[in-house]
C-alpha cells in the first residue's frame, strides 16, 4: 500500500507549482500515465525518482514523504496525520490515522468477551 502522505504531497506540490502531470512526467523522463499512477497510489516511486522530485520542488526527502504539504505548497512543520504500520505475514505497509491507532490500542486492552462482540459487529 502506498504512503498516503506522499500521495497527497505529490498532488498538492504539482498543483501548487503549476505543473501538469504531462509536464512533470517529461521532467522525470516518464510518461504522464506513469506519473499519474504515483498520485493515485497505484504505484510508488522508487528512491531515484523521489530524489528527483525533492530536487524539483527544492525540499528534503523527509518533507516529501512524511510532512503534510498544503494545497498551496506550504510545508507544515508537524509530521503527517498517518502512522505507518506493517502487516507481519506479507510485510505490506499501511497507514493509520490517529483514531485508528487509538482504536487498535483500546481493542488490545479489551477482554476476550468484548473482542468477540466487536468482531461480530465488524463482520456485519
Amino acid at each position: 500500500m502506498s504512503n498516503i502522505q506522499l500521495v497527497e504531497n505529490l498532488c498538492n506540490l504539482r498543483k501548487a507549482k503549476g505543473y501538469t502531470q504531462e509536464a512533470l512526467g517529461r521532467k522525470l523522463n516518464i510518461s504522464r500515465q506513469a506519473y499519474s499512477n504515483y498520485e493515485t497510489s497505484k504505484r510508488t516511486p522508487d528512491l531515484d525518482l523521489l530524489i528527483k522530485l525533492s530536487q524539483i520542488y527544492n525540499i528534503t526527502l523527509d518533507q516529501l514523504v512524511n510532512q503534510p504539504i498544503s494545497a498551496k505548497g506550504i510545508i507544515l512543520e508537524q509530521k503527517g496525520p498517518y502512522t505507518p504500520g506493517m502487516e507481519i505475514e506479507t510485510a505490506d505497509m499501511f497507514y493509520l490515522t490517529a483514531d485508528e491507532v487509538n482504536f487498535i490500542k483500546r481493542y488490545r486492552r479489551t477482554d476476550h468477551e468484548c473482542k468477540i462482540i466487536i468482531d461480530k459487529l465488524l463482520d456485519q
